[in-house]
């Protein structure tokens, strides 16, 4: 079942969604320095993080799911959000540069045509950046934030799941070290819970962070050849004698 978008903006006006935005953003802003001239879609509830990208990049749109519902953004000015049909989104083929998916993959009821969808919509060496809730990780245990509902990944489920609709990773990433809770501790602390477990490389991050371009082509890969059995010739009939003739 999709997150409700109620649900999702109330917490982004909490503490903990202000931390979680905050280390979030630190990661794809290092991935995707740079967006100038470059278009640049949100998919489920991005609209968190696509922000600073405004001034920047030369168009930004926020797509959200029927299932989800869907809130005026930015909140001044035209707005730039649209409630869709995920699996069949009302853009041109390859006129999208990066695309960004959050609170998205681990909700929808088919994960694999919605990427197949952004594979569509991005143009040639696009880049699609995903974040999905970790399986190993605390937060996809604590249904009191959205990134503990649905179903969460493991690094290797994410990779099948991008390979089977022709993207290929180019970058893996994991953020929410810090435990999901609002206590002032956490909250304060959250920085160095991130910068010990990024360097250490420890498990159990909230968060799967995975940068991936589009393939223009499917791999071609070897097929088994069979073996035809090997018939032995068939013998020849012998010969009938010819029937004789009575008197």
């Amino acid at each position: 079942m999709a997150l409700d978008v109620v649900d999702l903006r109330t917490f982004y006006a909490t503490p903990l969604g202000h931390v979680a935005r905050r280390l979030v953003s630190q990661i794809m802003r290092e991935r995707w320095s740079n967006c100038v001239g470059l278009s640049v879609m949100g998919v489920g509830y991005a609209t968190p993080y696509l922000g600073p990208l405004r001034e920047e990049a030369v168009r930004v749109l926020a797509f959200m799911p029927a299932e989800q519902g869907v809130v005026n953004w930015p909140a001044h000015g035209l707005s730039a959000s649209a409630l869709v049909e995920s699996t069949m989104m009302p853009l041109p083929d390859s006129c999208m540069d990066r695309v960004l998916v959050v609170h998205a993959l681990e909700t929808l009821e088919h994960p694999r045509d919605v990427l197949a969808e952004i594979w569509r919509i991005l143009t040639p060496g696009g880049r699609m950046i995903v974040v999905a809730p970790n399986r190993r990780g605390l937060w996809s245990r604590v249904d009191t934030t959205p990134f503990g509902q649905g179903q969460p990944f493991s690094k290797s489920q994410l990779r099948e799941l991008l390979r089977e609709t022709l993207f290929s990773p180019v970058h893996w990433a994991e953020a929410l070290y810090v435990p999901p809770f609002a206590r002032p501790f956490f909250l304060r602390t959250a920085p160095i819970f991130e910068a010990i477990g990024s360097r250490l490389g420890l498990p159990g991050a909230g968060l799967h962070l995975v940068e991936a371009t589009k393939q223009l082509y499917r791999p071609i890969t070897a097929r088994r050849t069979r073996r035809l059995p090997q018939f032995e010739p068939a013998l020849s009939p012998s010969a009938v004698p010819p029937l004789s003739r009575g008197p």
